[in-house]
């Protein structure tokens, strides 16, 4: 049987830290535990056309009802119950694309790992000299996006992007995988690469900390976003969806909460 591997999820009064794996569960805890997204869709085929592959599906959505009059003060109160909630259906809920532009403006985004959540803001880690890495340095400026599909809600969050402390990288790095912190190490990461010379990065990191502790690279670490805008967004039937944004001028400043039409 297939088994799911369910992320861990630390909570504190200001703080969630997704760590390492918990229990398995099976998936069909997940089906069982869902029903924001309509099995049954009103459409859902695809057709080929001389053009490409046109998609026709059509789900209906059925979040559980957002309301200002169910909504915290603060956006981080609220991302860590919608959080909370992924962990018992989600796979890897803390998986969120991050969004980054260069100074002129042309963007990429990838996937990334959330890794901490606080009442500042929302970390990843990651190699500094990336791409990401690269133009979060040159303009440190980032969106995130979270889409929980099972739970039919996705998280959207804008802000000013800063290094967090080495301390904390280093903290971080030393709860990873041995294996993880040898591909750190071996991995020049976005960089190109001909065949088999990661492999070859891989034996001679491995060869250099045999029998050693394994310490954080120096151009390796993490990335704090500071948000003054996060977005919560709830599936509705008939594309009516529930969208609230959370504003705020700057880190700090109060928070003002505004309803946005679908």
């Amino acid at each position: 049987m297939f088994l799911l591997q369910r992320p861990r999820l630390h909570v504190t009064p200001n703080l969630a830290y997704i760590t390492a794996r918990s229990p398995p569960v099976a998936p069909t805890l997940t089906r069982n535990l869902t029903s924001a997204l309509d099995v049954n869709t009103i459409s859902e085929h695809s057709e080929s056309t001389p053009k490409g592959l046109k998609l026709t599906s059509h789900h209906q959505y059925h979040a559980e009802r957002l309301t200002r009059d169910n909504l915290p003060t603060d956006p981080f109160t609220l991302f860590r119950k919608w959080l909370d909630d992924a962990l018992a259906t989600v796979r890897e809920p803390e998986a969120m694309t991050l969004c980054t532009a260069t100074p002129s403006g042309v963007p990429s985004a990838r996937a990334v790992l959330l890794k901490e959540v606080d009442d500042r803001g929302f970390l990843f880690f990651t190699n500094y000299a990336s791409r990401k890495g690269a133009e979060l340095e040159a303009n440190p400026h980032a969106a995130l996006a979270l889409h929980w599909r099972e739970v039919a809600r996705q998280v959207r969050v804008v802000g000013a992007v800063e290094k967090v402390s080495k301390a904390d990288s280093e903290e971080y790095f030393a709860s990873r995988p041995r294996k993880s912190r040898i591909g750190a190490w071996a991995s020049a990461q976005s960089s190109v690469v001909e065949e088999g010379e990661l492999e070859a990065a891989v034996q001679k990191a491995e060869a250099q900390f045999e029998d050693k502790d394994v310490p954080c690279p120096p151009g390796w670490g993490g990335f704090r976003v500071v948000p003054t805008e996060v977005e919560f967004w709830a599936g509705q039937p008939s594309r009516l969806h529930d969208r609230f944004v959370y504003l705020r001028n700057s880190e700090g400043a109060p928070w003002r909460v505004e309803r946005r039409a679908p």
